[in-house]
């Protein structure tokens, strides 16, 4: 079996996908290591470890080139944010990712130079165009940014989170992620009005996977948190305890 398929096969409504998102190859090993069965990347994370800000500001060959450090690292798959693909044509960009070893990426339908969502015929269009370029080869998430963009009422962004999904899995992608839906009332609504799996965000943790898998979700992603988590940890308690010449090792 593939790791594409494999990547698939563990979207499962109701008994969804953990996926800790690494940020370089020994953070990837260690989430190997603890058994969970992909690994994921965070734009937000890769870009701060080159140096950059978040929203396609990392130089694409050196994301490509971080994504491949990782997926050489781990025999698990690995899933790549690939923002809304650093503006590379459909089949220039599916040979230069399956070139990384992923199996998988997001897509998102924002802008990032200008911070609006795209028309979503026309993400629809360069999502298809992806599928028709990768065949099976690759697991497409589709975000959707209809609440994190505040786009109208809460009940119009709802609407739009819905219409986009099913475009979205009707042109080929394999999983929707309205990234931003947080509460489990809205979440549910989700999974039971779009026919395909849904990947939602684990945040700060006010809902327990337990909570998330109740609700029908596929698949549970957390973004640059594990990264920000560990270096706020650095910055907040070893460094000064090594400032105040006190143990930094120390629990």
């Amino acid at each position: 079996m593939s790791l594409a398929t494999t990547l698939r096969e563990l979207h499962v409504p109701g008994t969804p996908l953990v996926v800790p998102n690494a940020w370089d190859a020994a953070s990837a090993r260690v989430i190997e290591a603890a058994g969970f069965g992909a690994v994921a990347t965070s734009s937000n994370a890769t870009a701060a470890i080159l140096g950059y800000d978040d929203g396609e500001h990392a130089p694409v060959d050196d994301v490509l080139a971080a994504a491949t450090h990782i997926a050489r690292s781990v025999s698990v798959p690995v899933t790549v944010d690939f923002e809304r693909g650093y503006r590379l044509a459909p089949a220039e960009l599916v040979e230069r990712f399956l070139a990384t070893g992923a199996v998988g990426l997001n897509l998102e339908d924002s802008d990032p130079a200008t911070g609006e969502m795209v028309d979503p015929a026309e993400q629809a269009d360069f999502l298809a165009a992806v599928r028709a370029a990768a065949g099976d080869a690759l697991v497409i998430n589709a975000r959707i940014d209809a609440f994190i963009r505040k786009a109208g009422s809460a009940e119009e962004q709802l609407q739009t989170a819905l219409d986009r999904a099913d475009r979205y899995l009707a042109a080929g992608a394999d999983c929707v992620y309205p990234i931003g839906a947080g509460e489990l009332d809205l979440i549910s609504t989700l999974t039971t009005q779009i026919d395909g799996p849904v990947n939602v965000a684990y945040g700060q943790g006010a809902h327990s996977i337990a909570d998330y898998t109740a609700r029908g979700v596929a698949r549970i992603s957390f973004g640059p948190m594990f990264q920000r988590h560990l270096y706020g940890v650095f910055a907040g308690a070893v460094l000064p305890a090594l400032q105040a010449d006190r143990n930094p090792f120390a629990g």
